[in-house]
């Protein structure tokens, strides 16, 4: 018999394919979808609540009629991250304009902190932008600077390097640049395929 507080899930995002155990006491990072152009107000209803989070933003220039104007653009809309035991999740949805938790039927999917510390990084880096997610390509790997480890999509566009990172739990992905000589080639790397469906969890 499992301990109380542990659940048994299956896969999340075609990651793995064993099952795992995950301790519902345990704070993790999920991922929240939230109303369209609400992120930021949902950040702030879990700030008020004292709840951790992260909405990865970038930089991106916009023309009005008289000026350019710099915003700061959610990097994935209409999500952001939520770190707290799954047990505790309806402070999460209770906060005005958040949907759900996303994942499969059984529950919602967990994120690793190595995930979202190459979020972070490569926001704060200020080189990254949106990309459509891709199915297919040649995987590669950053090995140096502070992306070191981080795999992704080899792309690219008018003589820059970019790596595309594939989030499979919520099928986005970001285009970070990087430099040339910084990347590898992933040995017996294989095209990447479809991934199993994705399911909102309330």
């Amino acid at each position: 018999m499992q301990p109380a507080g542990i659940r048994e899930l299956g896969e999340f995002g075609g990651r793995n394919s064993e099952h795992s155990l995950i301790d519902w006491q345990q704070p993790n990072w999920y991922v929240l979808f939230v109303r369209s152009n609400q992120e930021k107000k949902v950040a702030q209803g879990l700030h008020d609540r004292g709840i951790e989070h992260f909405l990865p933003c970038y930089s991106s220039l916009r023309q009005w009629k008289d000026r350019r104007v710099k915003l700061e653009t959610p990097l994935f809309r209409g999500y952001l991250f939520v770190r707290l035991p799954l047990l505790e999740r309806m402070r999460v949805l209770t906060v005005p304009y958040a949907v759900s938790l996303i994942g499969r039927k059984e529950a919602p999917a967990v994120i690793s902190p190595e995930e979202i510390d190459w979020i972070r990084k490569s926001t704060s880096d200020g080189k990254v932008e949106p990309h459509e997610y891709l199915k297919a390509g040649q995987q590669v790997m950053i090995t140096a600077g502070v992306l070191a480890g981080m795999k992704g999509i080899l792309l690219r566009r008018h003589n820059q390097t970019r790596v595309v990172v594939l989030l499979d739990s919520i099928w986005r992905a970001f285009a970070v640049e990087v430099d040339a000589d910084c990347v590898e080639l992933v040995k017996e790397s294989r095209p990447l395929c479809d991934f199993p469906y994705k399911t909102n969890v309330a």
